[in-house]
């Protein structure tokens, strides 16, 4: 960061953003490019079977899929988080609108299961440059103090689009086949790229730019280690890390054939579960953020108990006697895996005030990082337990205990130390506003 000149005095602190209705209609913009991307990106999550069938693969390999698109998305974050601060929201989104809409028309038309994983991988680069640049968005546009409700309503949007794929795309493949799906769906691709180059705006007149203080590998590293040495930003990031990957593995692929192949329900009836899941989360991520918003404290225990609640279920089901789960625990456990997006977004919620303007980004991407980390290797290890077992559902499934057990370890460690770095941000900027003169 560059100095003040010797005796110049101090800039004005930057005025809060004042929210309202312009600011809704740009941010709703940035929401509707991360809303496509969802679409696109759960898109095969209805599609699991279908996909085995059309490119002839097992398990392991469908998998691989998915896979492939987190590695990507995981890998993308910091590198889109040092963009984002850098290049400002509306670069990025567009890059990202080009990237998954050209993604989404190379699966439809994909001849072979190496070409459909490249458009897969393609897609996921382009829906990692989604999700960071609307958090930096909403906090460019409204008041800090909305922040927590700012961000769990975008994570809503990301849950419709997940509702589409889940009622839409699955009734679109089973009317009009795969190639018209899939090229159909990204045409959304296109309308979304136009809205973002006509209307989003990065801030409003008047508010900070992006910066052009950062520059080359040195500010790179530096920019990194700054967040990353935020107690706050590594316990977002254990937090997003231990309370995303069961819903996002059981909607992004697993979730289907486990109610269709293991519990003998019938594609419409495992259809409903999983929109259960999405419904679910919707609701409660709206609570989630009312809650945090009006009480911070709640951040931790909301977490935690969505974890412990999540376990709790998984175990239920897939130890309960017989072949099958009865229908009623199978509806509790998907309400329940409803909360894990809202609670993910309290990672968010963590590394926002343990960072400055100008890390926002970096620090959101190491946060969004973790579940997609957790999710890619719980993916992994589903598919090769079921290879391995022969289709054995209840050791696959185990895997999601043991990311569990890591996650709960290391909030747990990191939680006081984040909290004392907090106190003592607020004491420091309560001085520093008593010794500003007049």
């Amino acid at each position: 960061m560059s100095a003040e000149p010797s005796g110049a005095p101090a800039p004005p602190p930057a005025a809060e953003p004042p929210g309202g209705r312009r600011a809704a209609l740009v941010w709703g913009v940035g929401v509707a490019v991360y809303f496509v991307a969802v679409i696109f990106r759960t898109s095969l999550g209805v599609a699991g079977l279908d996909a085995a069938d059309r490119f002839h693969v097992g398990a392991s390999a469908l998998s691989t899929f998915s896979i492939l698109q987190l590695l990507v998305y995981a890998g993308m974050q910091i590198p889109v988080g040092l963009l984002v601060d850098r290049l400002g929201t509306k670069k990025v989104l567009t890059i990202g609108a080009v990237l998954f809409t050209a993604g989404q028309l190379g699966f439809a038309l994909a001849p072979s299961y190496e070409t459909a994983l490249a458009a897969r991988a393609l897609l996921g680069c382009g829906d990692a440059m989604t999700f960071i640049s609307v958090l930096r968005l909403g906090a460019r546009w409204f008041p800090v103090r909305k922040g927590p409700l700012i961000a769990q309503v975008a994570a809503l949007f990301g849950m419709a689009g997940n509702l589409v794929s889940t009622l839409v795309i699955a009734r679109m493949l089973h009317g009009m086949g795969w190639t018209a799906t899939f090229a159909g769906s990204a045409v959304a691709g296109l309308v979304v790229l136009a809205l973002v180059l006509l209307f989003l705006k990065d801030h409003p007149e008047g508010g900070e730019p992006p910066s052009a203080r950062h520059s080359g590998p040195a500010s790179v590293r530096r920019q990194l280690g700054s967040s990353w040495h935020e107690p706050g930003t590594r316990l977002g990031m254990w937090v997003h890390f231990t309370t995303q990957f069961p819903a996002m593995v059981f909607l992004l692929l697993w979730g289907m054939p486990f109610l269709v192949e293991a519990q003998g329900l019938t594609r419409e009836t495992a259809g409903t579960l999983l929109t259960l899941v999405v419904a679910s989360n919707m609701v409660i991520g709206l609570v989630y953020g009312q809650v945090i918003a009006r009480h911070h404290t709640a951040r931790a225990p909301l977490a935690l108990g969505t974890i412990a609640t999540t376990a709790l279920l998984w175990a239920a089901t897939l130890g309960y006697p017989g072949d099958r789960a009865p229908m009623w625990l199978l509806v509790v456990l998907c309400t329940v895996l409803g909360a894990c997006g809202p609670a993910s977004m309290i990672g968010f919620d963590f590394a926002r005030p343990a960072n400055p303007p100008e890390r926002q980004g970096t620090a959101s991407g190491i946060v969004n990082m973790g579940g997609f980390v957790a999710s890619m290797t719980t993916l992994l290890a589903v598919g090769v337990l079921l290879d391995a077992t022969g289709g054995n559902y209840r050791v696959a499934f185990a895997s999601v205990f043991v990311l569990q057990l890591l996650g709960v370890t290391q909030i747990l460690r990191l939680r006081g130390l984040s909290a004392r770095r907090e106190r003592e941000r607020l004491v420091a900027s309560r001085v520093e506003a008593v010794h500003v003169p007049a």
